[in-house]
C-alpha cells in the first residue's frame, strides 16, 4: 500500500521567532506528519516595495499597514535557521522541507540536500523560476491555486523541457483563498487533474477544519498539505486558516484510517475479520412447531432464525411439499434427514 504523504505546513507561522519554529516542528512530529514545511525567501527578490497585501492578509494581520513587502520582510528565515531546524527536525524524527520562492532560495535549498522542491501556486506562471527548479532534476510538487487546467499543462511542459521528467512531477489541487469557502473547494477538480494529466496527485488545503483533506484522501489523493499553527489567534497572515496541534493530530490519524479503509482489493467478499460472524449473524431454517412423521410440510411450517449453522432460508423452496420421515420439535434445526 502506497502511503499518503502528509506535509504539515508551518509556512511563516513562526512569526520570525526561532523558538516558535522549533515548537512547530515539535507539534508536527507529535502529530506524526511525514514532513514539516517552512518557506524560504528574501522579500527583496519576490515582491516590490509598492505591492499591497491580499485582502485576507490585511484582515488576518490587522496592523494598519497594507505593505506586502514589510510583512514578508519580518517573516524571512535566516540561512542559519535552516541548518539548525534541519538538525532539530532529525532529532524529532520528522523530515524538514521548505518552499523556495526565488531562484537563489532554490539553490540554497538544493545545497542543503532538501528531498524535493515544492512550487507554490503563485509561481505556477513564473517561467524563469520554473525552468530553474526543473534544471535540478529533483522530484517536484506543484500547487495549482488560481490555475486553469490549460495553465497547469503549460507549466508541466515547461518543467519537462527544462529537465524534470513527468514521472517526477506531482500536482496538488488547491485554492488560495485563506480560509477557502467550502463552496469553492471544487474537490472533483483534483480528479480531473489526475485523469487528464496522468500524474501523481494530491491536495493542498486552506479550508477550516480537517474534513476536506480527509475527503481528498478518500478520493485518491496521495499527498496532503495543510497549514498548522500553535494558536490560531497569533498575529500573522496564515494562522487563522491553520490547524492547531490537536486538530493536526486528528487529521493525520483520520488520513491513516482512510488509507486502510480504501486499501482493499475492491472485490466484494467477506473480510477475514467477519468470517467468524457468518454462522452467528445469519439465519437457517428451523421447524416452527412440533410435527409428526408422515406430515407434508408447507411454507408456514418453517421459521428462519439464528444460528446460521443449518440450511439457508434461500433454499426453502426445495423443502416445501416434502413428507417428514420422522417427528420433529418446534425450533429444531431443519436437516435433510428429516425428509423422505
Amino acid at each position: 500500500m502506497e502511503k499518503v504523504i502528509i506535509i504539515a505546513e508551518a509556512g511563516v507561522n513562526h512569526n520570525g521567532d526561532f523558538e516558535l519554529a522549533k515548537k512547530l516542528i515539535d507539534a508536527a512530529s507529535e502529530a506524526k506528519a511525514d514532513y514539516v514545511k517552512f518557506q524560504t525567501f528574501k522579500a527583496d527578490k519576490i515582491v516590490s516595495k509598492s505591492a499591497k497585501k491580499a485582502d485576507y492578509q490585511i484582515k488576518n494581520i490587522d496592523d494598519g499597514d497594507d505593505s506586502q513587502y514589510l510583512m514578508l520582510k519580518k517573516l524571512e528565515m535566516p540561512d542559519q535557521w535552516h541548518h539548525d531546524l534541519i538538525e532539530y527536525s532529525k532529532s524529532k524524527n520528522i523530515q524538514f522541507l521548505s518552499t523556495g520562492f526565488d531562484e537563489d532560495s532554490i539553490d540554497f535549498l538544493d545545497d542543503l540536500g532538501i528531498n524535493f522542491f515544492k512550487i507554490p501556486s503563485g509561481e505556477l506562471t513564473n517561467k524563469p523560476y520554473l525552468q530553474h527548479v526543473a534544471s535540478k532534476n529533483k522530484d517536484i510538487i506543484l500547487s495549482t491555486g488560481m490555475a486553469t487546467l490549460d495553465e497547469i499543462k503549460e507549466t508541466i511542459h515547461v518543467l519537462i523541457d527544462a529537465g524534470t521528467p513527468k514521472e517526477k512531477i506531482s500536482i496538488l489541487h488547491c485554492n488560495t483563498e485563506y480560509p477557502t469557502p467550502m463552496l469553492d473547494v471544487n474537490l472533483k477538480a483534483m480528479n480531473q487533474i489526475a485523469n487528464e494529466l496522468n500524474v501523481k496527485f494530491g491536495y493542498s488545503d486552506h479550508t477550516l477544519g480537517i474534513e476536506v483533506p480527509i475527503a481528498a484522501v478518500a478520493l485518491g489523493a496521495k499527498i496532503i498539505e495543510k497549514h498548522f499553527t500553535l494558536d490560531k489567534n497569533l498575529p500573522g497572515p496564515d494562522h487563522i486558516a491553520s490547524l492547531e496541534p490537536d486538530e493536526l493530530k486528528q487529521m493525520v490519524s483520520a488520513i491513516r484510517n482512510i488509507e486502510l479503509a480504501i486499501s482493499g482489493n475492491g472485490v466484494k467478499e467477506p473480510s477475514p475479520s467477519e468470517l467468524k460472524n457468518i454462522l452467528i449473524v445469519r439465519k437457517s431454517l428451523h421447524f416452527k412447531q412440533n410435527k409428526k412423521a408422515g406430515e407434508i410440510i408447507t411454507k408456514e411450517d418453517f421459521i428462519a432464525i439464528r444460528p446460521g449453522t443449518g440450511i439457508s432460508p434461500m433454499k426453502i423452496d426445495n423443502y416445501i411439499g416434502k413428507k417428514l420421515a420422522q417427528s420433529v420439535e418446534a425450533n429444531s434445526l431443519v436437516l435433510d434427514i428429516h425428509f423422505i
